[in-house]
């Protein structure tokens, strides 16, 4: 059930509209979880997931610093995003949703992210793996992330709705020889 974040093959990204025409992509480079996955009972399932604020890249420094300081994410204040799950909710052997509280800014809201099972493997080193992804779209402005600049033509330059893409790859930690005999 022990199940570590292979973060190599792992990524926390983001999208935006910007000025409501262009899609703006970003990543969180710093983060770090608890995934205790229960193959036999994938609803026993449990996350929690630490990101730090300031780690956020959008490929462009000056728009970074930006969402670092205190019309945004308030990094010197609010260093730490966190999403702690409270269910999973299973639609199929390959699907289903993960429920959770999605802390920002101290603001905490229940966010469900649509999961996507990607199977279970064993790599070529022998280490047994499992993939996940999931998303869901919020509104930035539940977790206080209000500021904005109205357009000339209409419209705004940042979109209220926020998409959130999460990419896991876990791989199994092996059982002491000990703990395989007494279960």
């Amino acid at each position: 059930m022990t199940w570590n974040i292979d973060y190599s093959h792992s990524q926390l990204t983001f999208t935006a509209r910007h000025m409501m025409i262009t899609k703006v992509r970003g990543r969180f480079e710093d983060w770090a979880g608890v995934v205790n996955y229960d193959e036999e009972n994938p609803t026993n399932t449990t996350v929690d997931i630490t990101i730090q604020a300031a780690s956020i890249n959008s490929k462009e420094e000056q728009r970074d610093r930006h969402l670092r300081s205190g019309d945004f994410f308030d990094v010197e204040k609010y260093p730490v995003i966190r999403f702690k799950s409270k269910r999973v909710e299973q639609d199929d052997a390959n699907s289903g949703r993960l429920i959770g509280d999605l802390t920002i800014r101290d603001v905490t809201k229940e966010v469900a992210l649509d999961v996507e099972y990607g199977g279970t493997v064993k790599n070529p080193w022998g280490a047994t793996v499992a993939a996940f992804s999931a998303a869901t779209t919020i509104n930035r402005k539940d977790w206080g992330l209000t500021w904005n600049v109205a357009l000339e033509a209409g419209g705004w330059l940042v979109s209220d709705k926020i998409t959130i893409e999460i990419d896991l790859q876990l791989q199994k930690v092996a059982q002491p020889e000990e703990e395989l005999v007494a279960a």
